[in-house]
């Protein structure tokens, strides 16, 4: 008679290490210069409000006018398009940075970002989206919003920091820890 196989833990990966993650232009989506670039920045928090400065965000979006990008230009940017993909390391202080536009609504929900994020501890990326504050009308009849705890919607909605600027705090656990979703 065999013994049946031992059930082993599973282990968190990491530590990351750079290569081939993050990439040059790997934060502009879009060209900062463009008239209609938006900046969105903000910080990686772990549940005691310490940075985690060895995070990776992803963030996903459609364009302006709510369709999703099926050309090339991902990874290969070539310096004046926008791509619907970026990618960004933290650095010391947790803190992140996109240039990209605001993406338009798709699907009959609020217009809103993808936001993936990669950090030890985690096993898998944790998936969360990032909402425009002025869009607080579209926010009564978004789908996943109307699924969230009222008192926890803020955690989804980015605040405005000035004319083309957001700023997107992730906090990974803890008081205010961020919405994130289950797929």
């Amino acid at each position: 008679m065999s013994t049946p196989p031992l059930t082993t833990p599973s282990q968190t990966v990491g530590p990351f290490f750079g290569y081939a993650l993050p990439y040059a232009g790997g934060p502009e989506v879009v060209p900062p210069w463009r008239p209609e670039a938006i900046t969105v920045r903000g910080r990686v928090l772990d549940g005691a409000g310490e940075p985690v400065p060895d995070a990776l965000l992803e963030i996903w979006q459609p364009d302006a006018d709510g369709a999703v990008p099926r050309g090339p230009g991902g990874l290969v940017r070539a310096g004046h398009g926008f791509s619907g993909f970026g990618r960004c390391g933290t650095d010391a202080a947790g803190g992140y940075w996109f240039s990209t536009l605001k993406p338009g609504a798709a699907g009959g929900g609020a217009p809103y970002i993808a936001v993936l994020v990669f950090a030890r501890g985690l096993l898998k990326p944790v998936f969360t989206r990032l909402y425009f504050p002025e869009d607080e009308a579209a926010h009564a009849t978004d789908p996943l919003l109307a699924q969230v705890p009222a008192e926890r919607r803020g955690t989804l909605v980015a605040a405005r920091e000035g004319e083309r600027e957001y700023r997107f705090d992730v906090r990974l656990q803890g008081e205010g820890e961020t919405v994130f979703l289950a797929f």
